[in-house]
């Protein structure tokens, strides 16, 4: 792969990853956090989204195949980065190392997931408030969840940060803690929105 291709096809990656994915994350955590409201507000809300006009369009095109994208290159990125924590320790090194790590496992809680979900819709089974709380109801699975709800909020999260310094954002070291700071407070606000909508169903 030449230099031009590799460096075109990490900006794509990195564009995806927060334009349409991050956003689709982010949407997909508050429409689940209804579940806090009880069942027939999570089922209206579900059911809202399900029925949008162009709802094959936008699921293909503005979901599926950009996190296809990320995902793949994304592995091959996770497997042909080169690792110095060891080396250097620091705080950016060991940040660069959990996106890699939870990117791969993400990869393989997603595919869970849509199988639980979107395949088993497709084979006429409800996507409804009872069936994640039959799924949840399995305390491994419900473990499996949490983490890989906290594995896409600090992937989305450290993803923004890496987003703004690749496309020019934050530039100086001082506007990079700025945006650290932001990213932290956004993955701390994620994640607890997406860890309370997984133990309303339980």
């Amino acid at each position: 792969m030449s230099k031009e291709t590799d460096f075109f096809l990490r900006r794509l990656h990195s564009l995806l990853g927060v334009i349409p994915v991050g956003l689709f994350v982010a949407q997909h955590l508050v429409i689940n956090h209804f579940a806090t409201r009880g069942e027939e507000a999570f089922n209206n809300a579900s059911n809202f989204m399900g029925n949008l006009p162009f709802v094959f369009f936008l699921e293909w095109f503005i979901i599926y195949i950009p996190l296809m994208f990320h995902a793949f290159y994304g592995v091959y990125i996770a497997f042909s980065a080169k690792y110095n924590v060891g080396n250097y320790g620091t705080f950016r090194n060991w940040m660069f190392t959990l996106q890699r790590f939870t990117g791969v496992f993400l990869v393989i809680f997603i595919a869970w997931h849509v199988y639980e979900t979107r395949i088993q819709k497709a084979l006429g089974t409800e996507v409804d408030f009872n069936m994640m709380a039959d799924i949840l109801s399995n305390p491994l699975m419900l473990v499996f969840y949490i983490v890989g709800v906290l594995s896409a909020t600090f992937h989305l999260a450290n993803g923004l940060w890496s987003f703004c310094v690749t496309w020019g954002l934050a530039q100086s070291p001082n506007s990079q803690k700025i945006v650290s700071y932001i990213t932290i407070i956004v993955f701390l606000v994620l994640s607890v929105i997406g860890v309370q909508a997984l133990l309303a169903f339980v």
